[in-house]
């Protein structure tokens, strides 16, 4: 069965590369039967940060991405939170101490910084210089003895071509001289990432690990630990980058990168992962709006590109645009409706708002449109557009719209379809083009100089508030 993982590391907000690899990691599993599991990977202790891991999983569930085992939920390979998996570490790296595959070092901070800067200086790679890799065992026991602070590294070999196949980039080879002799048990006591991700996948029946390419340069020394542990090393995925217009990795600096930023401005969970999964992954053909059970039909992990890919701000909004149109109204309002409240402003009742969803359908791109992008549809304008009211309020139209406003009132259908005749009919009776209205009306009911359609507009806000605003305008206005 293939088991797949997400293990992020607590150590803020989940960004929308976690995110997408989380997507991956679920639609292998989901398409090909498997299971999807969530470990917390909390190991550097220096950069954690209180509540990252309720505001992981938070976001993973509005997302839709369910583990079927893990932190939280449970399981037969827990536990599944690597703070609590201490002494499992403790275990097989003593296993490695006694094969003489790895070793104690004392090197303090100073000296290796000391260290690098020599050999940074020389135009030398900065790697550990191996000070500590021949101590005697007498020696090592001295210093232990003595209290004084260690790491555990690993040995890595001279001479040797590390190969593995990774799915997306085929055969990939390290000669062993530009690998470092890692770290794996920190001075506080626990692991670094690379002896906990090789022990955890291995004791959890990972089969693929699907990760970011940064991990790349360092997947030979987890080829080196499975065979130092006599394990099989799962089959390794490296997805591609998600870069910026500029060619570097996306950052806060070029806008909002965390999973929570999208929520709250109002994006679809289901839109964020299409635009996401499209990040590095091809259907085959020309599709680009999928369902999250579509793409868990369609999705291949080998079908992910080797290229890195541009984070495109503006085909996600339209993206999210198509998939709030793919919804009833009745949907989009009820996801709507919490927006206003967050935003500091008055909820609309929830039938009133289903209209002013069907109104505004091809104008809103985000679940907050419906309450920033109109707020013509909850209150008079209070000020008028200053650039229509010079284009648009000609001399003649206080003369033409005060007696079209009287005709509206008495209209007996106050439907669109009646609205436009009255206007078409009173333009033509006054031989002007009906664009001599229109515009103005727009101008007076709303404030604005465009927006969606006007007459279905004018229904929504009803007769009495038309005409209210109607007559406004022609007080205020010259």
């Amino acid at each position: 069965m293939v088991r797949v993982r997400f293990a992020p590391s607590p150590t803020g907000y989940l960004h929308v590369g976690g995110l997408r690899t989380a997507l991956y990691n679920y639609l292998m599993a989901r398409g090909l039967g498997g299971q999807f599991i969530l470990r917390i990977e909390d190991t550097d202790r220096t950069r954690l940060v209180e509540d990252a891991v309720e505001s992981l999983l938070n976001s993973l569930k509005w997302a839709g991405i369910t583990p079927d085992e893990g932190a939280v939920i449970g399981g037969d390979k827990g536990p599944y939170v690597q703070s609590e998996r201490l002494d499992i570490y403790h275990k097989m790296v003593q296993k490695l101490l006694d094969e003489d595959k790895a070793y104690y070092c004392f090197c303090t901070p100073e000296r290796l910084e000391s260290m690098r800067a020599e050999l940074s200086a020389k135009g030398e790679s900065t790697a550990y210089d191996r000070h500590c890799r021949s101590l005697s065992k007498e020696e090592v026991q001295e210093r232990l003895a003595k209290g004084e602070p260690y790491v555990i590294r690993m040995k890595i070999p001279d001479n040797r071509t590390i190969t593995f196949n990774d799915v997306v980039r085929g055969e990939v080879s390290f000669e062993s001289s530009l690998v470092d002799d890692q770290v794996l048990i920190k001075t506080d006591g626990f692991p670094t990432y690379h002896l906990a991700a090789v022990v955890d996948d291995h004791l959890m029946e990972i089969t693929h690990v699907i990760r970011g390419e940064e991990w790349l340069s360092s997947t030979p020394k987890h080829i080196l630990l499975y065979e130092y542990f006599g394990w099989e090393p799962p089959r390794f995925v490296h997805v591609p980058l998600i870069i910026n217009e500029s060619g570097k990795k996306l950052s806060k600096r070029d806008g909002d990168v965390s999973v929570e930023s999208y929520r709250e401005k109002g994006y679809l969970p289901e839109a964020l992962l299409n635009f996401l999964c499209l990040l590095g992954w091809n259907p085959g053909d020309e599709r680009e709006f999928f369902t999250l059970d579509e793409l868990v039909k369609a999705f291949s992990i080998e079908r992910v590109r080797k290229s890195a890919s541009v984070f495109d701000f503006g085909k996600l909004l339209y993206m999210n645009g198509l998939h709030m149109r793919a919804k009833s109204n009745e949907e989009l309002a009820r996801l709507a409706l919490p927006f206003f409240e967050k935003l500091g402003k008055k909820a609309p009742d929830f039938d009133y708002l289903v209209k002013v969803v069907e109104v505004m359908a091809e104008r809103a791109n985000l679940l907050t449109d419906y309450a920033t992008e109109a707020p013509y549809f909850y209150e008079d304008p209070q000020e008028y557009e200053e650039a229509a009211v010079k284009k648009r309020w000609k001399p003649v139209t206080h003369g033409l719209l005060s007696e079209w406003t009287e005709l509206l009132n008495a209209l007996e259908d106050f439907t669109p379809e009646s609205i436009e005749k009255c206007l078409r009919d009173f333009a033509q009776s006054k031989e002007v083009g009906a664009g001599q209205l229109i515009h103005p009306v727009r101008l007076a009911v709303s404030g604005c100089g465009n927006g969606p359609s006007l007459f279905h507009m004018m229904e929504v806000l009803g007769r009495e508030c038309c005409v209210r605003r109607l007559r406004k305008a022609l007080e205020v206005l010259p």
